[in-house]
């Protein structure tokens, strides 16, 4: 039986904006959370690939990772993901292999299956280019096959990208990623922090499926988990209405950044819409440090996942970075 002990801890980051601070500051806020990381100990530190949301400023997530690996010493630092169908493989595979030739041993690949945005946006991404998320595994296949060392007569190289052997991560919150990264043998994430829906499902069917492969030996499962940890239970519901209300926003289509703790959601939701953002939560961990403890060893249980990457939508900046300061306490049972 898996403990906290033996489970590794991650971060998820997706850049959230203030309605009170610019760009900059979260950009700058990324970084101190990186740095902060890997003070404590954190196994990886992803950023998240999202575009034309406001509240998100992780969209050039390449340009992002290359700020934050710059300015750590140790930390693994990659993507969750980098979503496929934006992307040429090549140019993800340039990208990647620029960093991974830049700082050796510390970059990951985490690979989406959809665009990460609305359709709108999605074909300025695409401009002129028609892809499906069909093609997904010819497209890892693909990136794959680039940062290997390239074979007699192989037209297209990366360079940078060519021997690095990046490693590759599929990341999913349904069953088609979870089937292909079990049969291409590479880890797999499951997106639960925000569609915890069929997150058993997907992970029995990677773990039935697994084949072992020259990345992986055996499955290895990692979980999203939305927290706020506080000094008590009642702080942390009361940070929590952050989070809340950011969900209640993309729900209904309104500015994404990130606002203050309110007392109460009673009047800021129908009845309807609070089931909906319980559902989206619904593997969320809130609460003190013993509240969030219980929690986690209880989810481990159920799942018995391999690695935890969490995220947090606290409005605080300190609190926020005192979140994964309790979250390390409690791996470390302190």
């Amino acid at each position: 039986m898996p403990t906290l002990q033996n489970t590794q801890f991650s971060i998820l980051e997706l850049a959230p904006v203030r309605d009170d601070k610019s760009i900059a500051f979260s950009l700058h806020h990324a970084l101190e959370l990186a740095q902060h990381a890997e003070k404590l100990g954190f196994e990886r530190f992803w950023l998240a690939e999202h575009h034309n949301m406001d509240g998100i400023a992780s969209s050039a997530t390449s340009v992002l990772l290359g700020y934050i690996l710059a300015n750590t010493q140790t930390l693994k630092v990659g993507s969750g993901g980098i979503m496929l169908p934006n992307h040429a493989p090549l140019v993800v595979a340039e990208q990647f292999g620029t960093l991974a030739t830049l700082y050796p041993h510390r970059i990951e690949l985490g690979l989406g299956r959809a665009p990460g945005t609305d359709q709108v946006t999605m074909r300025a991404l695409r401009r002129g280019r028609q892809e499906t998320e069909d093609q997904f595994p010819q497209d890892v296949a693909e990136i794959l096959q680039y940062f290997k060392a390239p074979e007699e007569h192989q037209k297209i190289v990366a360079t940078p990208g060519q021997s690095t052997h990046v490693p590759v991560w599929l990341l999913g919150s349904s069953l088609f990623s979870a089937q292909l990264a079990a049969r291409l043998g590479l880890p797999y994430s499951f997106a639960s922090h925000f569609a915890p829906r069929m997150l058993g499902q997907a992970i029995q069917l990677y773990r039935d499926n697994f084949q072992p492969s020259e990345y992986l030996d055996q499955p290895y499962v990692s979980m999203g988990v939305p927290t706020v940890v506080a000094d008590t239970d009642e702080e942390a519901q009361y940070l929590a209405t952050s989070a809340f209300q950011r969900v209640l926003a993309l729900m209904r289509g309104d500015s994404l950044k990130l606002k203050p703790p309110v007392e109460s959601m009673q009047n800021l939701w129908s009845p309807v819409e609070k089931m909906s953002v319980n559902n989206f939560f619904a593997l969320a961990q809130i609460g003190s440090v013993q509240t969030v403890k219980e929690g986690l060893e209880d989810l481990l249980k159920t799942y018995q996942v391999d690695e935890f990457i969490f995220t947090c939508d606290i409005y605080d900046t300190e609190k926020r970075l005192k979140n994964f300061s309790h979250l390390i306490d409690i791996k470390n049972n302190i």
